[in-house]
């Protein structure tokens, strides 16, 4: 209807064409109905589900078009098919089902028309609406008017056209959206998924599901293709804090544009934007009808509709606009214009399980799916990126790169899987790492040609100048010829004026000496008269300082001191007599001399004087007074005045005042008197001295002017002789220099002769290598893109790849290529190491990777080295460290990022935040000069400098190919072979410190050198290049030259001292190499033991801390291989003794074990095979493909082990041996000990330590811990056998106030008392709180107080507090100021997610009760004081305490023995034997001494109350109070007691006796002291070693190479098959009803079987199918799920798969399993297609209680007058064996396949009886169980009451029933059935 009723004439539709499409319509369905039943959903392929929308969506198609497009049949035929694949094909996985559906298209078409139209259906059609152009504006168009391209729905042009018209379409798109730098290439595939989301999107209401890993290009072919539609796309903004309610928002927006503005909207929703699986449920919603319940309020909703009342008007004119039919039309509107685009990656379970919760997000799509792009892709992609990129190539080449690189991606592909099978570690590649691949080439092609082209240009220039200087040389010697003859003339000239010069000099000279001899008569005239003067002037300065103070005396005496002296009548006398010797002086007349009437002496002449006086100027002429004018009468005159007593100065300063001065001038006058007449003679004789100077110097002046004159001629003459000369000399230099020119261009020439042929050499060299770099590149990049995931070894096995197909493709590369050296330098390198980067090569690469990988690194850390190595590497750049889960995430990043610093995220799990996509991406949008990113729903500034590195301690990490692509995932795992160079590194730098020192030494002066060689001949170079002219001119070159020559002969010198010298250390290093590798060993094997138990985590550092600390301690010696061996010895025993200390007791053997098995692998003593016989031995062996046992005695798993055993070549001959000498076998076999005995067959000489270990394992798995034993201490000494007792002091000492202490607890093992003892005798304080819920608080303040004030802290069951100790370890590591005596202890119970830091910084041990009844009971005394011993004087006191302490031995001991101890084991410990204790103390108090004990009340208490307290099972506590009943009572204080034969009660009185007696027990207890068989050491010792060797198999890698070369997947594969092939066929239910109907349906026994046959029916089912999925899975067919991962997993290690654990029965190995699959279906097959069994496996049933109670009502029903309620069961054991019986019982049934465990059976005497040595078990006789009516039944009391049990393990849960056993006849201890009760017999229905 639908398609005639468009496909008509009306539309101008041709007849023949209306007739195909009314056929075409039944074809669709036949081909949907056949596609249906062909193609059907498996795991792989779930999502090939095909329904009626599948027709509809075709139709749908098929009335896109017009009748201009479809004008003929092949046309129509074209869109019919194109409609087809679109809407069914599009959706399948891989090119078969497509290639399949192909066929089965032209199949219908030709059996429904005929040949000739099959032929006219097209290849490939493809339909697109977007060729037409929008019309040209022709100017009448109205306002409003859009130009829309027409959509005309028509088939494509030819690809290129198209490729051309899409690349328009992506120019204007990035044109048109801001930030977006899309660049996408148009190869045929990314244009017809662009065809097919184009198609989608255009139908109303076309949902997409694009499926596709990462970096496919789903996202940006949707942006184009709605871009094309004209639509706009809209894409959620993750935040942190983004949810369901933002959805909503954001889903609102979205409707209201399509529904109310009615514009296309394209929502791209990808499976990284699923925060929370809630969202689905809103797309599912969406997708499925359109509508999401309650998106909008009441209010909005009017809104809506009242902004639609016009447009649906409009549209609708007649529909009345009511709120509904507004509403519904808004919905529509809405989802015809969203369309939703699933961008989804199929990797992982995720992808599935959605599908399954949310079917409409398949329903409700038309999928695409994104195949892995093709190698055309690949190739189109390279050519579109690289092939307009300039490379040095041929075309050829160059077209070969490209092609390799397509290449390079898809062998890449195939090698994650090859590295996922062999490692169990998931690695991608996606499209997106592969455009990072092509940018990286690129870029470091660009460098490196860049490098080369200038090393090039510098040595072609260097070349260019030695020619330059050659042609010089010739132009000189020219030169050199002219120049020598102008030198002839030039000295005939000089000749001739030299003559001339000569004859003048001759005059000149003889007036010279004339002059100089009247100059000397001058001279000496001069020299005479000077020394007078100096004669005279010392003279002189004698009478200066009088003179000076007579000057200094007469400046005191002012003009009007002298009118006043003038004034006075009658002056005192001393004045008169001074002014008469003024008078003298100035030689002025006097009175005539008269004596004076008054004063001795003459009378004074003051008349006079007053003249004198009054003389103006009389003052100046004293000052100026002529001192040469005294003569020595005057001085004789003064002599009377001056002598007289009171002239003097001080009289006259009291007499006459200032006056006084002039006395002193007076005296002076006279004293310089007495000098200066010495000194006026000299005076005379130098007047006439200087008249006679006077003539000697005109004399002198006219000589003088001769001399002159006659100088002038000379120096005329002088001049020209110089001029001539000089000219002389000119010519000599310019023939010198150019003699040298030559010489010096010749020594150039000469010189570089050398270099020349070297950069001759080179350059052609550098030619070749910018040559080969398309090769060499191509491979630093494929390294640097690619190889990060991967080990080292698997990255040799990608290069060597990778070179071969350069080989194939003759694309020039370096054949020795060495990728470090070609990305990075060895200063680098050498900055790296002292950064913390280790040294050895895998490190060097990652570092190479981290540096220049075009991604942002994240690194797979475990051990933190590459974080160190960042961190160091950083500091300087201000490095911001953060968390994904750290509150402040966000600002971390932004600040980043717009600060410009480096950024590591730490710690991050599987999962990044969203946040980071864009930073990862670098989708940087540039704006200005400055680069944005959207962090979320901001934009943030990207500052230069910012660089992010994400590092992870997950050591297997499997992250999205998404995030593959994003980030360059580098594996830092620390290798054993890198872990060993790190070590010999640091052996070295101990031991041979100076080898090591000479070694750096000598690196650094090779790298010196060779930096000093460069630099000179770069000098060289630079300054032959830069030199301005020529060569020949410059000296300072010839001068470098020489140098550089020298020193290139040196440093060649030093250079191949160096490489002999690094020969040498390289040898001496690799002496210590054992050392190293060593401890790489036991480094893993550290790390191995995490697999056991994830608490023990050892981090790297702590390892290095011990291995560095063994170093110094171990003992020195100068012989090297003596010291080596010491090193090793004692680091060995310390890692052994530290691993130990923090292990549980049952993981210390197993350390102690792996420890030579290890060290025996790697040194190549063991073989792998060898160790996994050990390990498995034959447990997947099929017993019954294996050759027939030779004696009953020998076990099916010991003969299983042994035909293991015979692959062995040491073995091969053992099967046949055992067959020919089984007796002597059996012999050996039955000793008690037969490691210790003579192996038959001359093995016991043949065989070294191990292989007997094989044998033991193989044949006596109880003895295997005996004989391991002997191994370890043979190979590694007797020490290591024994254990290691923890020492808590010693253990306190080792750590510091950053290290806490963790003690993991167990049974029993609560460390709190004795570190409590350990403070109080370290006199601290030990502050303790035990963690849960709210205690973080106190936890805090407790925490506070120890670091600030010292003290420890004891924080108790820290795994109740998980949250507190990621912060505790913060606290710990990053507080300052920590009180050196502050300690952190922490006791936890193993959890897993307790911190794996915080254990890794830790001490850990762990503290477990010892075992053996001696190492307890002392353990017990050690604890019990004197004063407690002594607590009372009762008789009975002593004795008690001491059964006690023995019984709360012994019920700890049983534990170890399994089952056959206790059913369940219970947590016995210290508290509650202290409460026991403290019962028996008060009972004494309170005990009447007459009466006694009441034994009773002991019983009671310990059997039920103390220890019975904790006990739920029935059966222990039938225990418990037998040992209260057998060792309590008054006979226990009698001499003969003892629990067993020398374990008596002492009798002692003090507690050192008691300690002293203890001491003397046995230090082996057989298991009698419990009162067990000594056999029940051997179920002891045979779990233990299961225990053991399970272990070790379970933390064996999971390497699938097995040695053998067959993967796991294919053993497995094999395995499965063969279990198909033996599968029993399924019960058919109604065969199954027919046959109970015949049999009597309702009859209990029969609903019984029927209930069997259900349950098996399960079993067989899930068998069935898991085998036929795993088969499956390991084709790749479908995908492996984790129920199929365990199962293959389990199925290789021999192990029943979990689901199948589930639903059946427990079993050892698989084969056990299987086997009893088969044995439980034949019984049940015989009972209901043959007849009903004489007599029954009760084994086989999966309910037997079901059985037991269904045979009861049998009885019951039998007997009138029997109520089932007071019916028991009872039982008789026949004589007969399985075999024996002929018919069944009269009454009840007959059982066989019970074993007894724990005791024997007397089948004559139909008793219990004691075991045979070595037999576990005894088979028991066919026992005859029936009912009995309780009224006629009496019980016996000699009767054991035995339970029975499914399996080994006695619970609850195994439990049947309980059985009547008959005990031995008195006398006979045995004979009572608590003899029994503790042997722990029992009887079980299977033993395997």
């Amino acid at each position: 209807l639908i398609g005639l009723g468009h496909y008509c004439k009306e539309r101008g539709f041709s007849s023949e064409i209306i007739d195909l499409v009314g056929k075409l319509v039944v074809v669709t369905r036949l081909l949907w109905q056949q596609t249906k039943t062909k193609l059907l959903p498996t795991p792989a392929k779930f999502h090939y589900v095909f329904n009626l929308r599948d027709l509809s969506r075709i139709w749908e198609g098929m009335l896109n078009v017009s009748s201009e497009t479809v004008t003929d049949k092949r046309m129509l035929l074209g869109l019919w098919k194109h409609e087809c694949t679109r809407v069914i094909a599009d959706r399948f996985t891989n090119a078969s089902d497509k290639e399949w559906f192909d066929r089965c298209l032209l199949r219908v078409v030709e059996e429904d028309f005929d040949d000739a139209t099959r032929i006219l259906v097209p290849e490939e059609p493809y339909f697109v609406d977007f060729l037409r152009d929008p019309p040209e504006p022709t100017g009448d168009e109205p306002e409003d008017f859009e130009f829309v391209a027409p959509k005309i729905y028509e088939h494509i042009p030819p690809y290129p056209e198209l490729e051309e018209r899409l690349a328009n379409f992506m120019i204007a798109y990035n044109e048109t959206v801001r930030g977006s730098g899309m660049d996408l290439v148009f190869f045929k595939d990314a244009m017809v998924h662009l065809i097919k989301i184009s198609r989608i999107i255009r139908t109303d209401r076309g949902n997409a599901l694009l499926v596709g890993v990462g970096g496919s290009g789903k996202q940006s072919l949707t942006r184009l293709a709605s871009f094309i539609a004209g639509y706009k796309t809209f894409q959620i903004q993750l935040s942190r804090s983004y949810n369901a309610n933002n959805l909503l928002e954001d889903l609102k927006v979205l409707y209201r544009t399509t529904g109310v503005q009615g514009k296309g909207m394209t929502f791209i929703f990808t499976d990284n934007e699923i925060k929370d699986e809630g969202f689905l449920e809103y797309i599912n919603n969406v997708l499925s009808s359109g509508e999401v319940s309650n998106l909008f309020a009441r209010d909005e909703i009017d809104e809506i509709n009242s902004e639609l009342i016009p447009v649906m008007k409009r549209e609708f004119p007649r529909r009345p606009p009511t709120p509904e039919n507004l509403y519904d039309y808004f919905l529509t509107r809405a989802r015809q214009n969203l369309h939703v685009v699933l961008c989804f990656s199929p990797i992982g379970e995720k992808f599935r399980s959605r599908s399954l919760k949310f079917p409409g997000l398949f329903s409700g799509c038309t999928m695409d799916w994104f195949s892995r792009w093709p190698k055309d892709a690949l190739i189109a992609v390279a050519q579109h990126f690289v092939g307009s990129f300039e490379v040095i190539a041929t075309p050829e080449t160059k077209h070969n790169v490209v092609q390799t690189m397509g290449v390079i991606q898809d062998y890449v592909a195939e090698s994650c899987l090859e590295y996922f099978e062999r490692y169990r570690k998931s690695t991608h590649v996606t499209p997106k790492s592969y455009l990072s691949f092509l940018a990286g080439y690129k870029g470091i092609y660009t460098e490196q040609k860049k490098q080369l082209d200038q090393l090039a240009e510098r040595m072609n220039t260097g070349l260019e100048k030695l020619l330059e200087a050659s042609e010089s040389v010739a132009q000189l010697s020219k030169e050199l010829v002219v120049k020598e003859k102008e030198l002839e003339v030039a000295s005939v000239e000089a000749e001739k004026v030299l003559a001339e010069v000569t004859v003048k000099a001759t005059a000149a000279a003889k007036v010279k000496a004339e002059v100089q001899k009247v100059k000397d008569k001058a001279q000496a005239l001069v020299d005479d008269i000077e020394a007078d003067k100096a004669v005279a002037e010392e003279k002189l300065a004698k009478a200066k300082p009088a003179l000076a103070e007579a000057e200094a005396a007469l400046q005191t005496i002012k003009a009007a001191d002298i009118a006043t002296v003038r004034k006075l009548g009658k002056p005192p006398h001393l004045i008169m007599r001074i002014m008469d010797c003024a008078l003298l002086l100035f030689q002025r007349k006097l009175d005539p001399m008269a004596a004076d009437p008054d004063r001795p002496g003459p009378k004074p002449s003051w008349g006079e004087s007053l003249k004198m006086m009054s003389q103006s100027g009389f003052l100046q002429a004293l000052q100026s007074f002529p001192k040469d004018t005294i003569n020595e009468e005057t001085v004789e005159l003064l002599a009377p005045y001056l002598e007289m007593e009171d002239y003097n100065l001080e009289t006259a300063k009291k007499v006459c005042g200032n006056v006084a001065g002039l006395l002193s001038w007076t005296k002076a006058m006279a004293f310089f008197y007495t000098i200066n007449k010495e000194v006026l003679p000299l005076k005379a004789n130098l007047a006439v001295q200087e008249v006679r100077l006077k003539g000697a110097m005109a004399d002198l002046a006219k000589a003088q002017a001769t001399l002159d004159e006659k100088q002038k001629e000379l120096d005329v003459v002088q001049a020209q002789y110089d001029a001539a000369m000089r000219e002389k000399q000119t010519l000599l230099d310019d023939a010198e220099s150019c003699r040298n020119k030559m010489q010096a261009a010749s020594a150039l020439i000469g010189g570089l002769a050398g270099e020349k042929e070297r950069w001759t050499r080179q350059s052609k060299e550098f030619q070749e290598q910018i040559g080969r770099l398309v090769g060499d590149v191509l491979l630093a990049t494929g390294f640097l893109s690619y190889s990060g995931p991967f080990n080292q070894e698997f990255r040799l096995h990608l290069m060597k790849g990778w070179e071969k197909e350069l080989c194939k493709r003759n694309i020039p590369f370096s054949r020795d290529l060495n990728i470090t050296a070609m990305l990075v330098d060895n200063a680098t390198i050498g900055e790296w190491n002292l950064q913390g980067l280790p040294n050895d090569d895998l490190s060097i690469q990652n570092g190479i990777i981290t540096t220049k990988a075009t991604r942002y690194p994240l690194l797979m850390d475990p051990q933190g080295q590459g974080k160190a190595w960042i961190r160091n590497r950083e500091k300087s750049s201000d490095l911001l460290i953060t968390a994904l889960n750290h509150k402040y995430f966000r600002n971390h990043l932004e600040d980043a990022l717009s600060l410009g610093r480096p950024l590591l995220i730490e710690n991050v799990g599987e999962e990044l935040d969203p946040a980071l996509d864009n930073v990862l991406e670098k989708n940087f949008i540039k704006s200005g000069k400055t680069l944005k990113v959207k962090v979320g729903d901001k934009e943030v500034d990207v500052m230069p400098g910012f660089t992010l590195y994400i590092t992870t301690k997950l050591a297997n990490p499997s992250y999205t190919p998404e995030i593959s692509a994003r980030t360059a995932i580098i594996d830092f795992t620390v290798t054993m072979k890198g872990l060993e160079d790190q070590l010999l590194g640091r052996v070295i730098l101990t031991e041979k410190q100076e080898l090591e020192a000479e070694r750096v030494k000598l690196m650094e002066e090779v790298t010196a050198n060779k930096r000093n060689m460069s630099e000179l001949e770069d000098n060289l170079l630079y300054r032959l290049t830069s030199t301005q002219g020529s060569l020949v001119e410059d000296q300072s070159l010839i001068a470098v030259l020489r140098t550089t020559k020298e020193t290139a002969l040196e440093v060649n010198e030093k250079l191949v001292v160096a490489a002999e010298t690094e020969v040498k250390i390289n040898s001496a290093r690799e002496e210590y190499r054992p050392v190293a590798s060593q401890g790489s060993i036991l480094y893993f094997l550290i790390v191995e033991m995490s697999m056991v138990n994830t608490m023990y985590q050892t981090s790297l550092k702590q390892f290095l801390g011990i291995f560095d600390h063994s170093m110094h301690r171990s003992e020195k010696s100068p012989i090297a291989s003596k010291r080596i061996k010491n090193i090793i010895d004692y680091l060995t025993f310390e890692v052994f003794r530290y691993s130990c200390r923090g292990l549980y007791e049952n993981h210390k053997f197993l350390f102690t074990l792996l420890l030579p098995l290890k060290i025996g692998l790697r040194s190549g003593a063991i073989k792998h095979d060898e160790l996994q016989t050990f390990i498995k031995g034959g447990a997947a062996l099929d017993l019954k493909a294996c050759p027939s046992k030779p004696a009953k005695w020998i076990t099916d798993m010991i003969w299983l082990n042994l035909v293991e055993l015979s692959k062995l070549p040491q073995f091969s001959q053992i099967l046949d041996q055992v067959s020919r000498n089984e007796r002597g076998w059996k012999v050996w076999f039955d000793k008690d000990a037969p490691e210790e005995a003579q192996i038959p067959d001359g093995y016991h000489i043949s065989l070294d330590s191990f292989s007997k270990l094989l044998l033991i394992r193989c044949w006596c798995q109880d003895r295997t811990l005996a004989q391991a034993r002997k191994y370890i201490a043979e190979v590694m000494g007797e020490r290591y056998a024994e254990g290691v007792i923890l020492d808590l002091e010693q253990t306190w000492e080792e750590s510091d106030p950053r290290t806490p202490l963790i003690c993991f607890l167990s049974m029993g093992s609560d460390p709190t008392n004795n570190i409590e003892a350990l403070a109080k005798k370290l006199k601290l304080e030990c502050r303790a709180i035990s963690m849960g819920q709210g205690q973080e608080v106190h936890a805090r303040r407790l925490l506070q107080q120890s670091m600030s004030s010292g003290g420890w802290v004891l924080l108790q069951n820290c795994h109740l507090g998980l949250n507190f100790m990621e912060e505790l370890l913060e606290t710990v590591t990053e507080t300052e100021g920590v009180h050196e005596s502050s300690r952190i202890w922490i006791t936890t119970e193993v959890h897993p997610k307790f911190p794996i830091s915080l254990l890794q910084t830790s001490i850990k041990f762990t503290n477990e009760p010892p075992e053996g009844v001696k190492a307890g009971v002392k353990r017990t005394y050690a604890g019990i004081s004197s004063e407690q011993l002594d607590y009372t004087n009762l008789p009975q006191w002593k004795s008690l305490l001491y059964a006690v302490a023995f019984l709360h031995t012994t019920v700890q001991e049983r534990r170890k023995f399994g089952p056959l101890g206790w059913n369940i084991p219970y947590e016995f410990n210290q508290a509650d034997f202290t409460a026991s204790v403290q019962f028996v103390q008060n009972h004494l108090d309170d005990m009447d001494p007459k009466k006694g004990v009441c034994w009773n009340t002991v019983h009671y208490m310990l059997g039920e109350v103390q220890y019975g307290g904790r006990v739920t099972d029935d059966y222990d506590k039938r225990l418990l109070n037998t040992y209260a009943k057998v060792w309590f009572g008054e006979h226990m204080f009698s001499e003969s007691f003892a629990f067993y034969k020398g374990y008596s009660i002492p009798q002692c009185k003090t507690i050192e006796q008691f300690r002293e007696a203890i001491d003397h027990l046995p230090l082996v207890d057989t298991p009698e002291v419990f009162g067990l068989h000594p056999n029940a050491d051997i179920t002891f010792q045979s779990n233990m070693a299961q225990e053991v060797l399970d272990t070790i198999m379970n933390i064996q890698p999971k390497d699938s190479s097995g040695g053998s070369g067959e993967t796991r997947e294919s053993i497995v594969f094999r395995i499965a098959d063969d279990m198909l092939e033996k599968l029993p066929p399924d019960y058919i239910p109604h065969e199954i009803k027919a046959r109970l109907q015949k049999m009597g349906a309702l009859s209990s026994m029969n609903i019984f079987l029927r209930q069997e046959i259900d349950r098996m029916q399960r079993v067989i089912t899930l068998v069935r199918h898991t085998l036929q999925d795993l088969k499956l899975a390991i084709e790749g067919t479908i995908i492996m799920s984790e129920n199929l991962r365990d199962a293959l997993d389990s199925m290789y290690d021999a192990k029943v798969p979990e689901i199948w654990r589930k639903v059946s029965w427990e079993s050892s190995t698989l084969g056990f399993w299987f086997t009893e699959l088969l044995e439980r279906n034949n019984q049940f097959s015989y009972w209901i297609f043959t007849a009903r069994p004489n007599v029954f496996w009760m084994t086989g049933f999966f309910n037997p209680q079901g059985f037991l109670t269904a045979m009861r009502q049998e009885v019951t029903r039998a007997h009138k007058g029997w109520a089932l309620d007071s019916v028991i069961l009872h039982n008789d054991v026949t004589k007969m064996m399985k075999d024996e019986v002929q018919h069944p019982p009269a009454e009840g049934v007959y059982v066989h396949g019970l074993y007894l465990d724990g005791a024997g059976w007397d089948r004559r005497g139909c008793k219990l009886t004691e075991p045979p040595a070595k037999v576990l078990f005894t088979q028991l006789p066919v026992i005859h169980l029936y009912a009995v009516n309780t009224a006629e039944h009496t019980k016996d009391s000699k009767v054991y009451m035995c339970p029975v049990y499914k399996k080994p393990r006695r619970t609850d849960l195994t439990y049947i029933t309980a059985v009547a056993l008959r005990t031995p006849t008195a006398p006979s201890h045995a004979a009572n059935p608590d003899y029994w009760i503790l042997r722990g017999v029992a009887l079980l229905c299977d033993i395997k």
